[in-house]
């Protein structure tokens, strides 16, 4: 029987679409009602009314592009081979007809579980997934614990090595922003530096794109000084995204490096979103920052989860 890939017909077509299992499910139905979805991101490869995979771009902003590729999926009952043919022609099929003609394709990112590479079936799974990636002309960029402060866990006093005050406004925080791009260990701001961009236009991308958008109060957000001085030490971003609260974003300055100030910085976000009466706070961090890992491990945040990202070098052709 022929194999058709098509996009759902409208939101009623769900259903189908979650005849396949993904951790983010459960947000499909709203990020559809918002625009953060259209049906024409949603594709399917059907063989008859059985889902052999699917696959789903989303956006921050309604009426804005795809921003990102977060729904793969393929039926785990497939042979590894079909479901690597399955995928590609999915994913192509699908690219093409939602990526603009030279635009660069929007970067896939993935929740997985952070014992993948133990569990026989689940590593299976996911390499065919990356495998139809690669075949597609995608690379890995990183590897990224996911993790999560629980209401309960502990919240530490200020130490006093530090004093805290609001961001005053968007130059205030980028010119530290620009600063901590410098030996930076995560892997997107890597790419940023490696793409051409300079550490301030970087900072500038990172701002725009992500933290301009959260509708939280932007007086959580906190710039760490040296008592006395009024030396800027770095800061902390605590949010709330579109699902959750958040610590969007940590630097220290690297002067400052070296001297413990992450764990007080991180605490001071802790505490911030704490005082909101969350029950729980999450972050993440690429598996090759140590640093910043162990410090969110010493504030009894727990690696709920893992994610992995692919991007893409060159624009589709279509």
């Amino acid at each position: 029987m022929t194999v058709v890939v098509r996009p759902l017909a409208g939101p009623d077509e769900l259903d189908l679409f979650q005849r396949l299992d993904y951790v983010l499910d459960h947000e499909l139905a709203e990020d559809l009602a918002t625009g953060r979805r259209r049906p024409d991101w949603m594709w399917v490869a059907l063989r008859g009314d059985r889902l052999l995979g699917r696959i789903s771009w989303w956006t921050g902003q309604e009426g804005a592009g795809p921003q990102a590729l977060d729904f793969f999926d393929l039926d785990p009952a497939l042979p590894a081979d079909e479901a690597a043919a399955v995928g590609l022609r999915l994913l192509e099929t699908a690219t093409a007809a939602v990526v603009p003609a030279g635009a660069a394709r929007p970067e896939f990112g993935r929740f997985i579980p952070a014992d993948w590479r133990e569990v026989p079936e689940t590593r299976a799974a996911l390499e065919t997934l990356f495998g139809v990636l690669t075949a597609s002309g995608a690379r890995p960029l990183v590897e990224r614990l996911r993790l999560e402060w629980r209401a309960g866990g502990p919240v530490p006093e200020p130490a006093g090595r530090l004093v805290f005050r609001p961001v005053r406004d968007r130059e205030d925080l980028l010119a530290l922003m620009a600063p901590v791009m410098e030996g930076t260990l995560d892997a997107h701001g890597q790419a940023d530096l490696a793409s051409g961009l300079s550490p301030r236009e970087a900072a500038e991308l990172h701002y725009d794109e992500e933290l301009a958008h959260f509708s939280t109060p932007r007086d959580w957000w906190r710039i760490a000084e040296l008592p006395g001085t009024g030396e800027p030490v770095g800061f902390v971003v605590p949010a709330r995204n579109n699902y959750h609260p958040i610590i969007a974003y940590l630097g220290v300055l690297p002067a400052h490096r070296g001297h413990g100030h992450i764990d007080e910085i991180l605490a001071e976000g802790t505490r911030i979103l704490a005082a909101e009466g969350v029950p729980t706070i999450r972050a993440a961090t690429d598996l090759g920052n140590v640093p910043m890992a162990k410090s969110f491990a010493r504030a009894g945040y727990v690696t709920f989860e893992r994610a992995v990202n692919y991007v893409w070098d060159a624009p589709p052709q279509h």
